[in-house]
């Protein structure tokens, strides 16, 4: 992937199916959710710019995972990966079963469950039949959909700023309490909006020139985002009435209308979600067989993991797919919406669980002396990028709410389980491996037999 497809990667998994519901979900907190939103964009860019600089100590594919392992050791790699892996998966069936939504908006009166499920299901084997083509369909397929997305979006945030009434923004602070309160409320709906921005370093071993591509990726796709988010959210709380606002279903549809009159910003609306959701599935299914290939390089994972091909690891996809899949099944025939909710909140805790151990690895790496890779003019700059991205990512961590923690812990811990296993069969392949050896240099070391009847007066 060149420094486009890498950014259009970043871009693709950072910009979902949320932001067509973002400037709803904020607008009861009124326009300081604006704020919120630019505060977390500079904490996101530091996140982005301490994957760069990781990125050119080892530009190896696992991003955050090898970082981890690199600075604390096996388990904390592990943690890393496991954490990762799970998120990607379990946020793959999440957004397949969103896609449909947007799917009834174009096509109204053709729902049933059965029908649902294959749209879901179809929006989740799509991407990987790209991904099991290769790198290359996979950048094709993400610069295409982030085009497809990004141009309909910005067209809104572009044109809206024509139609901006000012009139329509409500209050800067709603619904009570203390301006610090509205502002983390508004924040803990989108901390999350920046989930992705790891997407490059994840896949540095297919990026060319990854020294230096990865981290302009990270960072032009982080701001590529912000600009989508921060202005169409504007454009729409300009445009739609605050008391609308606070109800709809479909903002941007509703901001459409508001600019042009009719009703066919629906469908418009809908079908950007549906390519922008497509899109993130792509991109986010090449992530979910990413980390657990280069946990499985190092013991860390099942072999299975290392199956490649064109630059994908196939096995991983496949996992991912068939994983995402059974959830989507489970939400769709068993009734157990609950189940689906809880994995769902467990995605949220276990995306930080690699941001946290990757900037803590930055810091390690910095003030331990391993300055290598980094001039002694930037050590004060990195150190403090790292040091704010560990407190964006621990602000995450806060936001995510107190169910989201408790679940996501509980799944990191039974995580340890598959790392006991893992670890103690590499235990035994290491000693297997020290009495072959041991038997070797015996061998060696051991006099050769003398021939009877050998010498010259034989």
């Amino acid at each position: 992937m060149n420094l486009i497809t890498a950014t259009a990667l970043v871009m693709g998994n950072i910009i979902g199916g949320g932001i067509f519901l973002l400037p709803a979900s904020v607008a009861p907190f009124g326009t300081i959710s604006l704020v919120a939103f630019g505060v977390l964009t500079l904490g996101a860019i530091c996140l982005a710019l301490v994957f760069g600089r990781l990125a050119q100590r080892h530009p190896d594919t696992g991003g955050p995972y090898v970082y981890a392992r690199e600075a604390f050791g096996d388990f904390a790699g592990f943690l890393s990966a496991w954490s990762y892996w799970t998120m990607t998966w379990v946020s793959n069936a999440a957004l397949a079963v969103a896609a449909v939504g947007y799917v009834h908006v174009l096509l109204p009166g053709h729902g049933s469950k059965g029908l649902d499920l294959a749209v879901a299901l179809g929006a989740l084997w799509l991407p990987a039949l790209a991904n099991f083509a290769g790198t290359r369909y996979v950048g094709a397929v993400q610069l295409v959909s982030t085009v497809l997305k990004f141009v309909p979006l910005l067209f809104i945030a572009i044109v809206g700023m024509f139609f901006f009434d000012p009139h329509k923004l409500g209050s800067f602070h709603e619904g009570g309490g203390s301006t610090l309160g509205g502002l983390s409320a508004a924040a803990a709906i989108l901390l999350y909006s920046y989930v992705g921005v790891e997407s490059a370093a994840m896949s540095a071993g297919e990026v060319r020139d990854p020294e230096r591509n990865v981290g302009r990726a990270t960072v032009l796709g982080t701001i590529g985002a912000a600009v989508v988010y921060l202005l169409g959210t504007l454009a729409v709380f300009g445009t739609v009435s605050h008391d609308k606002l606070v109800k709809s279903q479909a903002p941007f549809s509703d901001a459409v209308d508001a600019m042009f009159g009719g009703h066919w910003g629906g469908t418009v609306i809908a079908a950007a979600a549906v390519i922008s959701i497509v899109g993130a599935l792509n991109g986010w299914t090449l992530m979910s067989a990413q980390s657990p290939y280069a946990a499985a390089k190092d013991g860390l994972f099942p072999a299975a993991f290392l199956k490649k091909q064109r630059g994908v690891p196939t096995f991983g996809v496949l996992a991912a797919a068939v994983l995402a899949s059974a959830l989507t099944v489970i939400n769709y025939f068993l009734g157990t919406g609950g189940v689906f909710e809880i994995l769902v909140l467990i995605t949220t805790f276990s995306a930080t669980v690699p941001y946290l151990l990757a900037a803590g690895a930055q810091i390690y790496f910095l003030l331990s002396g391993r300055r290598d890779k980094v001039r002694p003019g930037r050590f004060a700059r990195d150190l403090t990028l790292a040091v704010l991205a560990f407190g964006f990512t621990f602000w995450l961590v806060a936001g995510a709410g107190y169910a989201a923690i408790y679940q996501g812990v509980l799944f990191l811990f039974a995580g340890i389980l598959v790392y006991a296993l893992m670890a103690a069969r590499r235990s035994d392949r290491a000693e297997r491996r020290d009495d072959e050896e041991r038997t070797e240099e015996a061998r060696e070391a051991a006099p050769s037999p003398v021939l009877s009847g050998s010498g010259p007066g034989a």
